[in-house]
């Protein structure tokens, strides 16, 4: 855990002052709890680099705190270095699958040039005293394209607020000497070697870290840090080039904006967006240093950014009608064969319109409410590949229908590569026919680890321990199964299954759209705002098995942003109460495609006078579609004025000036 370069008197005495108190601290130092530790590795988990084939080191590893971790990713090699031997002992009693460990100090290590891929220095740097030489040393060791993740208590709040590093020795309280390099300082320092900066973030306690607080009865000091960074998180990328000014060109610069990470995980930073991903993500503190000028800039200063929204479960071609039915019903097949009878002439009139124009009116619908990636639970629709849709419609994925209106749904599982996830309603009901479907389709052999049943209203104990036996997933759409069976999904039956994703259904039968079914879900069915926050994002990422960090804010992964106006609530908990009125950005691949009034009057010129005004539902937006022609061949058949997306009055402004400057 200590690194230090002693040169002078003083600095000799720190160093044995601090090797004495690791070597003490090591017999304790993974029974305490820690909230510097927690807030760390919940934001320095997802932000880590794959490392799977990779030659990876800890530096500084101590106990061993980020081997485990490290080693269950199936690294090519994995070590481990050290000065304190006690710190080492209590690491390799650990016995974690291929580590190898060294007794060093972090600027003279045993490895030869250009060793590592991945280097991670955890709490570290505050004890390094000559912060160029571990530089220097990381530099040599460290491939070209290496990436280095160094995080560590932020010096700033350290000595604002008089924070020391101490535990509880056997003579008393134990303080460790530390160094002040501030976080500028230390990007600077690696920068001036050729390191880019990708992430550099800094980020405050929360909940999470607030029960730390409460159990050692410390909440004061939990309150005395509030507003201040407790932690830093740096990833620095080495290049062995500097990007030219033409790839600079296309770059876009989201500035200024609260961005979330995930659940109850965000920090104030700016955002920028290169060849359709993320390419850094800095905070306010060094984006005037480290992030390059662009020719697109937008102020998201008094907004909170979240990754796009996933929308585990949608009919895009329905989004035009109203709900049908006159429930309560026992299962969807009542339903649905009701609906052909009785709504007929409605269901007609609405197939009338072209298919494509109803498809694209799917996707506006998402986008309005800050859904940016779609599973279309129908046939693919060459339309859906356009690159010009309004939302990102998942691609690699198999379908039935139903076990009722499916065919055979074995031959329909063959159809597509076996690792694509294979979408099908079941158990949609209430009656013994609908629980004993998930059986039927376990018997089918379409049960397994990449299925997702859509809806799952009609589950018990049993078929929760079958969905975990097969490592199934389930997309649920709630208010859907309220109005037609008077129920909807709960979390003490569901809970268990794990790999739970939330869908809107189509306003066939739903309430709205996405962010009317997080507050449903929120309300009626007692998952946390944590949890739905989860179920649109990381979650549903996995059960879909998106590849590109769809529902991430991270480095490489899809510039897919939403944004909303920051009201001061933890970013989870005001997902959860959001409705499309209060989406006023989105971008999908680094696209703007959706803006607001306030932000359509700080877009770049050459970005607003590509999008189009749309009324809906009493709100002005801004949409990258040709939203007048979609109308207009609505109403052809709808009448005038008499259109509605997912149940909500649409139409187009009668004059409207377009472009910011103009």
């Amino acid at each position: 855990m200590t690194c230090l370069n002693t040169s002078d008197a003083t600095s000799a005495q720190a160093a044995m002052r601090n090797h004495r108190a690791f070597a003490e601290w090591a017999r304790s130092y993974d029974l305490q709890l820690n909230p510097l530790l927690l807030l760390e590795e919940r934001y320095l988990k997802p932000m880590l680099r794959e490392s799977s084939g990779l030659d990876v080191l800890d530096a500084g590893c101590g106990s061993g705190r980020w081997l485990s971790y490290l080693s269950g990713q199936g690294p090519r090699s994995l070590k481990g270095i050290d000065e304190c031997q006690e710190m080492l002992r209590v690491a390799t009693a650990k016995n974690v699958p291929g580590v190898e460990l060294f007794q060093s100090r972090c600027d003279s290590t045993p490895f030869v040039n250009d060793s590592f891929d991945l280097i991670i220095s955890s709490f570290v740097v505050g004890y390094i005293e000559n912060l160029k030489c571990m530089a220097l040393e990381m530099d040599r060791i460290a491939r070209n394209g290496c990436d280095l993740f160094l995080s560590d208590m932020h010096p700033d709040t350290q000595a604002r607020l008089a924070w020391k590093r101490a535990f509880p020795g056997k003579m008393g309280e134990v303080v460790l000497d530390t160094t002040g390099h501030t976080v500028r300082q230390i990007a600077e320092t690696f920068n001036s070697l050729g390191w880019e900066i990708c992430t550099g973030i800094e980020v405050e306690f929360a909940a999470p870290e607030r029960e730390i607080f409460v159990a050692s009865g410390r909440l004061d000091k939990f309150f005395e840090a509030e507003g201040h960074p407790a932690v830093y998180l740096l990833h620095l990328r080495k290049r062995n080039t500097v990007c030219s000014q033409a790839e600079r060109e296309g770059e876009i610069l989201l500035s200024h904006g609260n961005c979330v990470f995930g659940a109850q995980k965000s920090a104030f930073a700016s955002v920028c967006i290169s060849d359709a991903k993320i390419s850094r993500i800095v905070c306010d503190s060094l984006a005037s240093h480290t992030m390059p000028a662009s020719n697109f800039t937008i102020d998201l200063s008094g907004y909170v950014v979240f990754p796009g929204l996933i929308n585990a479960h949608d009919h895009l071609e329905f989004a035009l009608f109203p709900r049908m039915g006159k429930p309560v019903y026992s299962n969807a097949c009542e339903w649905a064969l009701d609906i052909q009878n009785r709504c007929s002439d409605a269901i007609a009139t609405h197939r009338s319109i072209s298919k494509e124009v109803r498809l694209w009116w799917g996707g506006l619908r998402n986008l309005l409410c800050g859904a940016t990636t779609v599973c279309h639970h129908n046939p693919l629709e060459p339309e859906l590949e356009n690159p010009e849709f309004p939302v990102r419609v998942v691609q690699q994925y198999g379908w039935g229908h139903s076990l009722r209106f499916g065919g055979d749904l074995r031959v329909a599982r063959a159809a597509v590569p076996q690792t694509w996830p294979f979408l099908v309603h079941a158990c949609e009901g209430t009656d013994r026919e609908s629980y004993e479907e998930l059986s039927q389709l376990d018997a089918l052999g379409v049960l397994n680890e990449n299925a997702v049943i859509v809806h799952g209203l009609a589950m018990d104990d049993r078929s929760v321990a079958r969905m975990r036996r097969h490592h199934a997933s389930l997309a649920i759409c709630p208010s859907s199964n309220y109005f037609l069976f008077g129920r909807f999904p709960e979390k003490s039956v569901l809970g268990a299954i794990g790999k739970v994703a939330l869908g809107s259904d189509s306003p066939l039968t739903a309430e709205g759209d996405l962010l009317d079914e997080i507050r449903f879900a929120k309300r009626f069915c007692g998952f946390s705002a944590a949890e739905i926050y989860s179920m649109v994002t990381e979650t549903a990422a996995g059960v879909l098995q998106l590849k590109n960090s769809e529902g991430f804010l991270r480095i490489g992964g899809v510039g897919d942003l939403i944004a909303v106006r920051d009201a001061g609530k933890e970013p989870t908990d005001a997902l959860a109460a959001l409705s499309a009125r209060d989406i006023e950005f989105a971008m999908i691949g680094g696209r703007v495609q959706l803006a607001s009034e306030a932000i359509f009057r700080r877009l770049p010129v050459s970005i607003a006078r590509d999008l189009e005004p749309l009324w809906f539902d009493g709100t002005l937006r801004w949409l990258r579609a040709p939203v007048r022609e979609l109308l207009q061949e609505a109403e052809k058949v709808l009448g005038v004025g008499m259109v509605q997306l997912g149940g909500k009055p649409i139409r187009i402004p009668e004059k409207m000036q377009v472009g910011n400057d103009l």
